[in-house]
């Protein structure tokens, strides 16, 4: 019997998707294409009248029952009319499946097609589009219930334990790993407990960034929770606020007058829907730090994403992280 050498990552073949899809929701003539090799790789699903995605997950990055509850949300949010790419079940009603591939479990989901295309700069109807919809998303997270299988966004998982995963990159730089310590435990005083005991909490997404959400004109759709987990709901506006800066720091797409007056906008058009107070904007800058880190400490762990913590990468980030923490956090 012919046996196949053991892999920990493999590549599921488009053609093999296209016919369990065909079988599974009972479509014809489907063409797959991989689009992005990754944690979680993603494929274009056509046919001559639809379109929509597949995501195959790793069985090393997220579990079943993980995917299960990053489903449920979704399907609220749809119940809900909060305009998101959404999970589309099987002939059988089934949103995953699993399949027994070279590595071992792989799960599959079908996701509608957000339509339209990423916009770096955006109009001011656009940038009051994505906040309005993110308040929508934020009043049905506040108050969904899920399995316990999600992460919590909390200054150990997002500043402490990074740290300790990073420190292995940083063993030729312990100058810049203290310092980094130093500006953590900083940002742990800015939200202790006392300071942040009003805060609103939820369900995050805690990647919204231009590459996960599409504009078809002003409508915007969103997409992209593979990371989602539960925490303060800020840090979902935390990462538009600090993508501005970046664009202001690295693309120089925008001078920081201009980031100002588009994160004004989009949070204007939050606060219509939903309340968020002064002391949750002022931690904003804090959590960026914490962002930063957690996708750093995530990097580590996956073997695809190691070149994210060469120095040649880093460095600009570590530039970056410097001009804000001088620039938005108090002295």
């Amino acid at each position: 019997m012919k046996t196949v050498f053991p892999a920990t990552y493999s590549t599921l073949a488009p053609t093999a998707l296209a016919s369990l899809i065909e079988k599974k929701y009972d479509l014809h003539n489907v063409c797959c294409k991989l689009l992005v090799r990754g944690v979680g790789d993603t494929y274009l699903l056509e046919m001559p009248n639809d379109k929509f995605i597949l995501r195959a997950y790793r069985s090393s990055h997220r579990s079943m029952l993980q995917i299960q509850a990053e489903v449920a949300l979704l399907l609220a949010l749809q119940q809900a009319q909060v305009r998101i790419s959404y999970p589309i079940a099987d002939t059988s009603g089934d949103f995953i499946q699993r399949l027994d591939a070279v590595e071992g479990d792989r799960f599959v989901v079908v996701f509608s097609y957000a339509p339209g295309q990423v916009e770096r700069i955006m109009s001011t109807a656009q940038l009051r589009a994505l906040g309005l919809e993110m308040a929508r998303l934020h009043n049905v997270a506040a108050r969904v219930q899920l399995n316990n299988s999600r992460w919590n966004f909390d200054l150990e998982t997002t500043f402490f334990k990074p740290l300790e995963m990073l420190a292995p990159v940083f063993a030729s730089d312990m100058e810049t790993y203290t310092w980094l310590q130093e500006k953590a435990m900083q940002a742990a005083e800015r939200l202790s407990p006392q300071n942040t005991a009003g805060f609103s909490s939820g369900y995050c997404h805690f990647d919204f960034l231009p590459k996960n959400f599409h504009f078809e004109n002003d409508s915007v759709t969103l997409f992209d929770f593979d990371f989602m987990g539960y925490g303060w709901l800020v840090n979902d506006i935390m990462t538009f606020w600090q993508h501005l800066q970046l664009d202001v720091h690295l693309g120089k797409r925008l001078t920081q007058e201009e980031a100002d007056e588009a994160f004004s906008t989009f949070l204007n058009a939050y606060r219509e829907i939903r309340p968020v107070s002064e002391a949750e904007l002022a931690a904003i800058p804090y959590l960026s730090l914490g962002f930063w880190l957690f996708y750093k400490g995530f990097h580590t762990t996956h073997d695809q994403f190691h070149f994210f913590n060469e120095p040649a990468y880093f460095k600009p980030i570590l530039l970056y992280l410097k001009t804000l923490i001088d620039t938005h956090w108090q002295p």
